[in-house]
């Protein structure tokens, strides 16, 4: 995915209002006291009933994160955001944020202070890494990120592994594992990779942006590099010019297989129309169709996710973790700086759906 050179606004912090949700309960306690001692009723003060139209929680902390790769905590385990770099800081290497639960995020550094030195030589003039996904096998993390310039499709996707995701754990250690794919000199564009395995637990990689539209290769573990070195099935295509279709994102969820798709155009601040739209299919290869039966092979296709709203503008970059959706956009009330959003998805009728009133 495309990312803007210059400054980013790492490092700002954020303090939430009270929740409304804590006034609305302390109405309600005050109301019950008042009728107990003197048979007043207020009107008006209860706590609403459907816990869901609650105000969630907003998000705390440093939270300037583009492309997010979430991986949600359970069981009391941290948060952790993987995110694209910033060329200023540690050789543009990817970044992580760390919460105890969610909403707090805090800044907890990159993943290396300088890039891998065959990253300069593949993809001369190379800055900030992009992009990164986030999966766990067997007891290792894999880490696959994007190296690129902006507007060119000479990139690769790198693999790096690791034992923990936590800087603060002593076995933390990134381990180069060099080249997964490369795009030089082909018809697609190696960017924005994403994991998942069918049903046999093979592992599968889609990535891509512009160009010939979205793409997938078999991966093999324990290595998580290429299977084979065949052409890259392409999955979407928007099929005209400039092929504004990018970031795609795979979710197993039920017997199906549905992928999640960032179009239009980001990194342009208040004016980016970056939106999420997303596909399904029986397969893990596809076809993939959107809800109304087109195919996202086919020019057109994809079923809206989540748009621009009021001063919330371009969210995309999309990564799931159990339910939880993550994405960027930008904020007016940031002058146009990125942030990180997360909403829990809604599944109904076999697909799923996510509204602003749910993101935090």
């Amino acid at each position: 995915m495309y990312f803007p050179t210059g400054r980013s606004a790492a490092g700002h912090q954020w303090v939430a209002l009270p929740s409304r949700r804590w006034l609305a309960v302390a109405l309600a306690v005050l109301a019950a006291v008042l009728a107990a001692v003197g048979g007043l009723v207020l009107t008006g003060c209860a706590a609403p009933q459907n816990a869901e139209a609650q105000p969630v929680a907003e998000l705390t902390g440093d939270f300037f994160t583009h492309d997010p790769a979430l991986v949600a905590g359970e069981d009391g385990q941290p948060w952790f955001v993987y995110s694209t770099g910033n060329g200023e800081v540690a050789d543009g290497n990817i970044q992580l944020r760390r919460s105890s639960d969610g909403v707090n995020w805090e800044y907890a550094g990159e993943v290396w202070q300088e890039k891998p030195a065959w990253l300069t030589v593949a993809v001369p003039g190379v800055d900030n890494l992009w992009a990164p996904e986030l999966y766990q096998h067997d007891g290792t993390w894999y880490l696959y990120y994007s190296a690129s310039t902006f507007g060119k499709n000479l990139s690769v996707i790198a693999l790096a592994t690791n034992t923990t995701l936590d800087p603060a754990d002593p076995a933390y250690e990134w381990v180069d594992q060099g080249q997964v794919i490369s795009s030089k000199g082909e018809r697609f564009n190696a960017i924005d990779p994403a994991i998942a395995e069918d049903g046999n637990g093979t592992p599968w990689m889609t990535f891509g942006s512009f160009w010939t539209g979205l793409q997938m290769v078999e991966l093999e573990w324990p290595t998580g590099l290429r299977a084979g070195t065949e052409q890259p099935l392409t999955i979407a295509d928007r099929k005209a010019p400039p092929n504004a279709i990018e970031a795609p994102y795979l979710l197993p969820h039920d017997g199906a297989f549905y992928l999640f798709f960032s179009r239009d155009f980001c990194c342009q601040g208040l004016e980016s129309t970056y939106n999420i739209a997303v596909g399904k299919s029986d397969k893990i290869t596809g076809p993939y169709l959107d809800g109304n039966g087109v195919p996202l092979l086919k020019g057109g296709g994809g079923t809206p996710l989540l748009g621009s709203d009021g001063g919330r503008v371009g969210p995309g970059g999309q990564s799931i973790s159990g339910n939880t959706l993550a994405f960027h956009y930008y904020a007016k009330d940031l002058d146009g700086a990125f942030r990180l959003g997360l909403a829990e998805l809604e599944w109904k009728d076999g697909w799923p759906a996510v509204s602003w009133g749910n993101v935090r």
